[in-house]
């Protein structure tokens, strides 16, 4: 199985990137965020890769960074996620929106990828949310996932009062996170809710 590919960007299509390595080239299919992220054709690139072996055919994905393949290969264990609609999924939410999206309960953040109706958002939602913990990613992401989580029932006034005055689920709950772990556990909902609007002025 190839599992990295270390070489030069030949060129960029649509939905993937031809990757020359010592003179074979590479279709390898990436997200949208990812195919944005590459350098220039003729630079050099490093990619890790998840190999798909089928009956008719081999199918090689690419990702800039290991954090996103995790989330690739925990998407495609939901029923009904094949791997575009994963890579759907990554193109509109970079891992650690997607984190916070599950862990907020935000299923319409998900229902923006094409592939993924409300019912599609729900079930992610529902699989996976016990199982993020296990990724390992860095900042507030791992607040949330973490001790956030936790205390999400406390919380939940501050997030509901910030999605009232219009922002998405998901902003608010990272927000009201955020404000959380400079707040304290103990911090009063009125406080949270400031400190999440101040999260969000930034």
């Amino acid at each position: 199985m190839i599992a990295m590919l270390n070489g030069v960007l030949d060129s960029v299509t649509e939905d993937a990137a031809i990757i020359d390595v010592n003179g074979v080239g590479y279709l390898v299919f990436c997200s949208g965020r990812t195919l944005a992220d590459l350098p220039r054709p003729g630079s050099p690139v490093r990619v890790y890769v998840e190999t798909h072996v089928r009956e008719d055919h081999i199918h090689l994905f690419g990702f800039l960074h290991p954090d996103e393949r995790s989330w690739f290969r925990l998407l495609t264990t939901v029923q009904g996620v094949g791997a575009r609609v994963a890579l759907s999924i990554l193109s509109v939410l970079p891992p650690d929106q997607l984190l916070t999206a599950i862990v907020a309960q935000d299923k319409t953040a998900i229902n923006r990828a094409n592939g993924v109706g409300p019912k599609l958002a729900q079930r992610i939602i529902t699989e996976l949310k016990d199982k993020v913990g296990g990724i390992a990613l860095s900042g507030p992401a791992v607040f949330v996932a973490g001790k956030a989580a936790a205390d999400a029932a406390p919380n939940e006034e501050a997030v509901s009062a910030l999605v009232n005055l219009g922002f998405s689920r998901t902003e608010a709950f990272g927000a009201v996170a955020r404000a959380g772990q400079s707040l304290g556990a103990t911090a009063a909902v009125n406080d949270l809710i400031r400190g999440g609007l101040k999260e969000l002025a930034q």
